[in-house]
């Protein structure tokens, strides 16, 4: 299992952040677009809340793949937590904590993941995964700052 953190400080209001970082149509703007990252199933457009669902379906690593999470934690405007239903991983938690700091919001993520296909899959996590995924909140968290700034 591999842990990932993330965070940024973003010159916007705490709702006004939390609000487009659940909002799947912002999500899919804010990917690289080299996934062609997009909603297919459950809440496909608009603000996710709790309990929902969402399919996305994606191309990593030239594979086409599918991933369905469900919100099983939600306090607005504060955190949301997804995890994954079903999809690639053996496991695929994804905690998302807003914190308002003098004006401005801090944007933190937490994301655990664990790979199948057991040592090949372990090591899979350390050599790659760890940091693609890393990569793939850093970009996507910039992108969303400069949507929350007014800059997107």
């Amino acid at each position: 299992m591999v842990i990932v953190t993330t965070e940024v400080l973003i010159d916007a209001p705490l709702e006004h952040c939390f609000d487009l970082a659940r909002d799947i149509e912002v999500h899919t703007q804010t990917v690289w677009k080299h996934t062609k990252e997009r909603a297919i199933e459950g809440t496909t457009k608009g603000m996710i809340s709790g309990g929902e669902f969402v399919t996305f379906q994606a191309t990593h690593f030239l594979i086409r793949q599918k991933l369905k999470s469900q919100i099983v934690s939600y306090n607005r405007p504060f955190y949301f937590v997804d995890e994954m239903v079903k999809g690639a991983f053996k496991s695929l938690r994804h905690e998302h904590t807003f914190e308002e700091q003098q004006g401005k919001t801090l944007m933190k993520d937490t994301l655990t993941f664990e790979a199948p296909f057991g040592i090949i899959g372990w090591i899979t996590e350390r050599v790659i995964l760890k940091r693609y995924m890393k990569r793939f909140l850093e970009h996507r968290n910039h992108q969303l700052k400069l949507f929350a700034e007014g800059r997107g």
